[in-house]
């Protein structure tokens, strides 16, 4: 059976920031974790992808929301055109027109911090 997949928008190479202590989450939890960030290059090891959609997988099962709601604005379509099963908007990702943009494209927004949902806390992560 194939691993949960999941992309993480925001990911960040720095292990105190909340977008660093998803990917190890994900990774402890059995995920193929596909980073997401402009900058490139690599965090704990995985290959970090520009934009969601150089990820080279057609359909994500989870895509979890670590940018500011401007950024995340502009990444609303590409998300949309992933279809994932599950799209997390952590918590300080979100704003109304984020959310309301996201359903508009057939995203059901789950508002919730995908670290806990995995079962860790973002503390056990430090």
């Amino acid at each position: 059976m194939s691993k949960p997949t999941v992309a993480i928008l925001g990911a960040s190479a720095e292990r105190s920031k909340y977008g660093n202590k998803s990917v190890r989450a994900h990774l402890q939890n059995g995920y193929d974790v596909y980073p997401v960030n402009p900058k490139g290059g690599q965090i704990e090891g995985l290959k970090v992808y520009t934009s969601l959609q150089d990820i080279p997988v057609e359909q994500l099962d989870r895509i979890s929301v670590y940018v500011p709601p401007q950024v995340g604005m502009k990444m609303v379509s590409d998300i949309a055109s992933k279809h994932a099963k599950q799209v997390f908007f952590n918590p300080g990702s979100e704003s109304v027109e984020l959310l309301e943009a996201a359903r508009q494209r057939g995203i059901d927004p789950i508002q919730a911090c995908s670290i806990v949902d995995v079962g860790f806390t973002p503390a056990m992560m430090d």
